[in-house]
């Protein structure tokens, strides 16, 4: 009876201590204006911005500056098919480089197209030539339109050269010459083609983790700039409630993110009428081992922060690669081993994997299980490692506490030493 009593008043004691620090770090949250900033307004009006701006999908007679170096029958013909594609527009035709790159920089257009001087010289040696292209890449929608039309009116001129040398009679063997397989080309789980749909929803789930690794580590460093250790990790008991302290911490934020991760991936597509064909049981299996993943990440990254300048310094560094090697933005099959290896460390790498597959293919929670299990072993890695790191740092803060107690009581012996030795000199009674 008395075990079991004692059984349960450990158990209410737990609660008790990871419900203070619960509402403790709540309140830190709350009062800090850069965390809050990031925990709460970046990840609410972030997506607002980047999905506006990418919402059109394609975009329509991008302005394009053209520097013909040629000017001869063949490279006028490639300029006429350019500027006759509905996705970019010639706007400009100039003598030299210089002429072009001052336009770009006046954001009069947003890419140039250069002929060489030798490109129908080339041609007509039977030679392979080559048009350059520069673009613009502050949006990846002119970005895309721009060089994709110049592959496209390449190609184009590419069968008419090919019909010319294969010395054909009938249309159906120039038919045959230039596309000898028929098909027709279908973009899987983007019918639209559109950059949006493509990017949006990794950008959406690496917010989560950015911004959490924001959040936290602007905490921890704020808390060591003020030598506020007891914030950083509070104190408990017992070396047994360290389990108390994370839990606790990490209650707050998924408190926020909960809610957070609804609106990004519930309202945001919504609101963009971007693809989102998932189910939402099956979505909730898969954020709430991200969710967990992300903040147990974020706490043991906040470990190594002594500064809150560092914090953002890291995460801006890392986001571009994050998006990478999560191969979102590029072909898995073509990252190398290590690199991949690399990524596992990760939580963005196997939450955008597993998000994209169900929010644009369809699948359940079934068919990313590999991702899904990837996140829970994170969950359990991230977990212990935040533990170890924050046991260590409650040894020191003891010993730092010990320490300044020691001074002080050192520095109170010598001031009552002191003052003896003046009683003694003046014949007065020490005290």
């Amino acid at each position: 009876m008395d075990q079991s009593k004692g059984f349960w008043k450990q158990i209410n004691e737990g609660l008790h201590d990871m419900c203070y620090i619960w509402a403790k770090e709540t309140a830190n949250t709350v009062k800090d204006e850069g965390v809050l900033i990031f925990c709460v307004l970046v990840p609410l009006l972030y997506p607002l911005l980047y999905s506006w701006a990418y919402n059109n999908e394609v975009v329509r007679e991008v302005p394009v500056a053209v520097v013909d170096m040629n000017n001869s029958a063949t490279s006028r013909q490639f300029i006429r098919m350019y500027d006759a594609s509905p996705d970019t527009k010639v706007a400009y035709k100039c003598n030299d480089m210089t002429e072009a790159k001052d336009l770009v920089q006046k954001q009069v257009v947003d890419g140039i197209v250069l002929v060489p001087a030798d490109f129908d010289i080339r041609l007509g040696r039977m030679q392979q030539s080559s048009i350059a292209v520069y673009c613009d890449m502050s949006l990846m929608l002119t970005y895309k339109a721009i060089y994709q039309t110049a592959q496209a009116v390449a190609s184009q001129m590419n069968e008419k050269i090919q019909i010319a040398l294969s010395g054909n009679h009938t249309d159906r063997e120039d038919q045959i010459t230039t596309q000898p397989l028929a098909f027709e080309e279908v973009q899987i789980f983007n019918p639209t083609g559109g950059y949006g749909s493509f990017i949006i929803p990794s950008v959406l789930m690496l917010i989560i983790q950015q911004t959490l690794v924001l959040g936290i580590g602007l905490s921890a460093g704020t808390a060591r700039e003020n030598n506020r250790y007891q914030d950083l990790v509070p104190i408990s008991r017992h070396y047994n409630g360290l389990f108390r302290i994370v839990l606790g911490k990490s209650l707050c934020y998924f408190m926020i993110y909960a809610v957070i991760a609804a609106y990004l991936t519930l309202v945001i597509p919504k609101i963009f009428g971007f693809t989102s064909i998932f189910r939402t049981s099956d979505l909730i299996g898969l954020m709430l081992p991200y969710i967990l993943a992300c903040i147990f990440f974020g706490m043991f990254v906040s470990c190594i922060v002594r500064y809150r300048e560092n914090v953002m310094l890291l995460v801006v560094f890392a986001t571009v690669p994050l998006m990478f090697l999560s191969g979102a933005s590029w072909p898995q099959s073509s990252i190398p081993g290590y690199w991949q290896g690399f990524s596992w460390l990760f939580p963005s790498t196997f939450g955008i994997r597993g998000f994209i597959r169900m929010n644009s293919m369809g699948a359940t929670l079934q068919d990313v299980a590999q991702e899904y299990q990837a996140l829970w072993i994170l969950v359990v890695v991230y977990f212990l490692a935040t533990c170890a790191v924050y046991r260590y740092q409650i040894i020191h803060t003891r010993r730092h506490a010990l320490e300044r107690l020691e001074t002080l009581k050192q520095r109170a012996a010598a001031i009552k030493q002191k003052r003896n030795n003046e009683s003694n000199q003046q014949g007065m009674p020490a005290v």
